[in-house]
């Protein structure tokens, strides 16, 4: 049994707002930057995604597929939109499992167009978990929290959102604006595996596997995934990984033109009208959480692994340098500079030693230390909008500015 890091919710290039560079190759040789072992396909609905992935990936052994370098591992999977708007995400023993789902979904949406890497589909979550189910593939809720296509946004429960198949959802997908305090706080959520995924649009490692998954698998397959999220007694997802919730943008609840944030209570009396710009206010995660929650933060079941809030690196040494954009050529020099001299990204923030990480760099290392150390505040998004990360230089500095 190995450690994996998985990456479990991408979109190719031919999703809407999606880069061009969104390919397996570069998606590939990108994770091994990052960290990640795993990666989720993607998009295998879309006729020109499939047959892309079909040209890049190679099946190694029955159901094990990597790309041709064997640098990353990929299971099969996708995500659609259902008739409520809710986003599911599915994995699929094998390419001819998802050609088959394919078949049984045409009809029932547009797959092909040029922005439909994630299919808008006319039928339920229930209808869509049984054709899932039909092909030996599983499903469950993408980033479940958020206000538009979450499923809390529209629903109260699992067992509400997936009728007669709720008993074969196995899992439930965080999202950027909630982490496993928030989500276990609603009692009937610890029945659920938890995933963390990146959602990525883009391969840089800024991006992808900004959440991510630590699984134990015999090998990195469909059939190793699946044991993972449902025999949970064996503990196989050892971590959950993920920005804190307060960087989420749907985080507070807030006004989706000005982003100016209100209160729920004050919402509900203004009717969700904003009273700085006259845009609609939308329901925050956290306000949606404490609506449902009904045991107390911080109680969890017994398999549930640790969460761990992470920053980019990218991002921790814009900070360092005082440069605003995580693309600016001296913050991925020293980026570079990082991962070439420790291995990969995820390596640097959680486990080389903060002294080797000076050596490299005094004011980055400094930074990476005071992540390491919690040391960091947040201006909370909503509304559509980021939250801001802010790095204290110190405990000092940062218990003085928390007042």
């Amino acid at each position: 049994m190995k450690e994996y890091n998985c990456d479990l919710q991408l979109h190719g290039k031919y999703a809407a707002g999606v880069s061009h560079r969104m390919e397996l190759p570069v998606m590939a040789q990108q994770s091994k930057l990052k960290g990640l072992q795993v990666l989720v396909t993607s998009d295998m609905l879309h006729k020109d995604w499939l047959a892309h992935v079909k040209r890049y990936v190679v099946e190694q052994q029955n159901g094990v597929y990597t790309d041709a370098d064997q640098t990353c591992s990929f299971i099969i999977g996708t995500e659609v939109e259902d008739n409520r708007r809710v986003h599911q995400l599915i994995y699929l023993p094998d390419i001819s499992s998802a050609e088959t789902l394919r078949e049984k979904m045409l009809g029932f949406g547009n797959l092909d167009c040029s922005l439909c890497g994630r299919p808008r589909i006319r039928l339920s979550a229930e209808a869509i978990a049984e054709r899932v189910e039909s092909v030996g593939g599983f499903m469950g809720p993408a980033h479940s929290f958020t206000p538009y296509t979450g499923m809390f946004a529209h629903f109260e429960s699992v067992e509400d959102c997936y009728g007669g198949m709720a008993s074969s959802i196995p899992f439930v997908e965080l999202g950027l604006s909630a982490d496993s305090d928030l989500a276990d706080t609603i009692k009937a959520n610890h029945q659920y595996s938890f995933l963390s995924s990146s959602d990525a649009h883009s391969p840089w490692p800024h991006r992808m596997g900004r959440e991510f998954n630590t699984i134990k698998m015999k090998e990195p397959s469909y059939k190793e995934l699946h044991k993972a999220v449902t025999k949970k007694e064996l503990e196989r997802i050892t971590l959950n990984a993920g920005l804190d919730p307060r960087e989420g943008k749907y985080h507070f609840t807030a006004c989706n033109s000005c982003y100016n944030k209100y209160s729920l209570i004050d919402a509900e009396k203004l009717k969700w009208k904003c009273t700085q710009c006259t845009g609609q206010i939308k329901r925050g995660v956290k306000d949606r959480i404490e609506q449902l929650g009904n045991v107390e933060k911080g109680t969890h079941p017994s398999f549930r692994p640790p969460y761990k809030h992470l920053l980019p690196l990218a991002e921790i040494i814009q900070e360092s340098v005082k440069i605003k954009n995580v693309n600016a050529i001296k913050v991925q020099t020293l980026w570079e500079k990082y991962v070439k001299t420790f291995e990969n990204e995820i390596t640097v923030l959680l486990h080389t030693p903060v002294s080797e990480l000076k050596e490299v760099d005094a004011g980055a290392g400094e930074k990476i230390s005071a992540f390491r150390n919690g040391w960091v505040l947040y201006m909370p998004g909503g509304g559509g909008q980021y939250g801001k990360p802010i790095i204290a230089t110190s405990e000092r500095d940062f218990e003085k500015k928390k007042l």
